[in-house]
């Protein structure tokens, strides 16, 4: 079964730090690469980047290099957890975090909406003072 679910969004100050987690299944976890997604209000919802399931990660093509610097993933095997661990948070972050499982066609990971196979619902992510 291909299922994802978010957790651990919430309010954070500016220049805080936020880790953020990404549940899944087994089949998921090993079938399947997971990637990040972000959206701010009346903005697209944006890629971020993907962790594959063969290990690695990739950015996003139109990511800033500020969240290049800022943002990165992990994975726990034996959780079937991704984490998107978030550093030196502004109020430009704040949007609705989603995890997807992503179609996996290689050894890297590509974080693009047309190869998502299921969405998340979402965590919404809000920094402010």
């Amino acid at each position: 079964q291909v299922q994802v679910a978010e957790s651990g969004g919430g309010l954070v100050q500016p220049g805080g730090s936020l880790r953020i987690s990404c549940a899944t299944t087994e089949w998921t976890f090993g079938y399947y690469d997971v990637g990040w997604f972000r959206q701010a209000p009346g903005k697209e919802r944006e890629g971020i980047l993907c962790s594959s399931r063969h290990g690695g990660m990739n950015y996003g093509d139109n990511v800033s290099d500020s969240v290049k610097g800022r943002f990165t993933v992990s994975r726990d095997m034996a959780k079937r957890t991704v984490y998107l661990q978030m550093n030196s948070l502004t109020s430009e972050d704040t949007a609705t975090y989603y995890c997807a499982a992503l179609l996996s066609l290689s050894n890297t990971c590509t974080v693009s909406a047309t190869q998502v196979m299921y969405w998340g619902e979402g965590t919404q992510v809000t920094v402010s003072s």
